[in-house]
């Protein structure tokens, strides 16, 4: 149970204060007396209109409710209907045409298509499961899914099977040569690869030797020239990289000494703190904050037993190569992270009012973790979580432009209060797209207006 002590006129929760004053500002140079009266100021500001706002989402509900019970038991006409919806503010009319330019957003938002997860921030586990996930071994995804049928003979088991490893094995080789052809042979026939004057070399079977297709796709290597550990291969802005190790239980039965595959896969993670997280109260609420910590100052660790062992899971450091001419060069080792803040229906106990009401979970949200994401703006760590100095939030469940606005202003207010660059902040929002019935979300950044 939490207790509150009275700063200004907020009650605090006695876990949360000593979070932000112990924790979350040590290392930031921002003093524990500014923040409290900075969030009292954005409760005083932003209460009203989000009060308002819920209410009005109120009353469109009872308006819509009504319609229907009026019309109970009849075919509706979805004329009709749309333009009750027009009529009462529901649906509002498109505004002109706009564009927006975004500076200093990272490849992984502005370029990059790959996958994205969305994990609960609150279980420390699977927040670093998901922020690990940036790169993946593709033997490992093969042997323990059905793409690789489990025919007689090559079941998955308790044990390794070296006959279902095989299949492994070819399958993931001919996604190399769908991928990174070379100009003659296979990946599957290769018996050495080596790094010759910037260019990969691959040695078959029959004594020849081939190249890449596209000998651009070769981006760098580690370990020697003449005897790669790693090749790493660049395919539609993803990577992947075979490596390399004839002492390793697998590469040791490989002509070519090819031990694993990896795939860069996750290239950003929501790390949640609304839809996939049930914090209900102060202690919750702290949770949450300092996993999110954890992660933005890259001390985040879980110790946890599996098949008897005992493991502890961090953050994975970032990966370094030699380019194609032997300079180094680095690639990021985690996904990009992004903070999902509650939506504006939502308050919490961790802090209250002069009147004794929760605060606004959003507001709470808005303020505290991009306090906390200033740990990896202002680190001087190399290992980074954004390297074009933003912090990205996706902003959930907002009926209309009238609260798009209002987390606008929230998130530029936040940014006054903690001496942030005007956009440093980037929210995103979910668009619905009817695509022949089938709904999709697109993330939209928006600058700050």
């Amino acid at each position: 149970m939490s207790d509150w002590q009275k700063i200004g006129g907020l009650q605090v929760a006695t876990s949360l204060r000593n979070l932000v004053e112990n924790e979350i500002l040590d290392g930031l140079e921002l003093d524990a007396t500014m923040v409290w009266t900075e969030l009292e100021a954005i409760l005083h500001e932003f209460i009203p209109r989000n009060r308002a706002l819920l209410a009005k989402r109120d009353e469109l509900q009872t308006q819509i409710d009504r319609w229907h019970q009026e019309r109970f038991g009849q075919n509706i006409d979805l004329v009709e209907y749309s333009g009750f919806l027009r009529d009462i503010g529901y649906v509002v009319e498109e505004g002109p045409e706009f564009q927006i330019s975004t500076e200093n957003v990272d490849e992984e938002i502005s370029k990059i298509a790959g996958p994205q997860l969305v994990v609960p921030v609150m279980n420390a586990r699977y927040a670093l499961n998901a922020a690990n996930a940036r790169w993946g071994s593709l033997y490992d995804a093969l042997y323990g899914t059905d793409v690789i049928p489990e025919i007689p003979g090559r079941e998955k088991g308790t044990k390794y099977n070296p006959d279902r490893g095989a299949e492994v094995i070819q399958y993931a080789a001919k996604r190399l040569d769908d991928y990174f052809p070379l100009k003659r042979g296979s990946h599957c026939q290769v018996i050495s690869y080596a790094i010759e004057s910037g260019r990969l070399v691959c040695y078959l079977e029959d004594g020849l030797f081939a190249e890449l297709q596209e000998m651009n796709q070769f981006k760098g290597y580690s370990g020697k020239a003449s005897d790669p550990t790693g090749i790493l291969l660049k395919h539609n802005s993803l990577h992947m990289e075979i490596q390399i190790d004839r002492e390793d239980p697998i590469g040791k039965n490989e002509k070519s000494g090819v031990k694993d595959i990896l795939v860069e896969s996750a290239i950003t993670t929501i790390q949640d703190c609304e839809d996939s997280v049930a914090a209900v109260d102060a202690d919750d609420k702290v949770q949450v904050y300092r996993n999110w910590l954890g992660l933005m100052n890259g001390s985040l660790s879980e110790e946890f037993e599996k098949g008897g062992d005992k493991i502890k899971r961090t953050l994975k450091p970032d990966r370094d190569y030699l380019d194609p001419e032997g300079r180094e060069i680095t690639l990021q080792g985690r996904s990009l992270m992004l903070v999902r803040n509650v939506g504006h229906l939502m308050t919490n106990d961790a802090v209250l009012m002069e009147d004794g009401s929760e605060a606004p979970e959003g507001i709470l949200d808005a303020l505290f973790t991009s306090l906390i994401a200033m740990h990896d703006l202002k680190s001087d760590n190399k290992q980074k979580n954004s390297r074009r100095g933003s912090v990205y939030i996706v902003k959930p469940k907002m009926h209309g432009p009238e609260e798009v606005r209002m987390a606008v202003d929230l998130f530029g207010r936040v940014e006054q209060a903690l001496g942030l660059a005007p956009n440093t902040l980037k929210i995103g929002i979910y668009v619905y797209l009817d695509n022949k019935c089938l709904p999709t979300f697109t993330m939209v950044i928006i600058k700050n207006m």
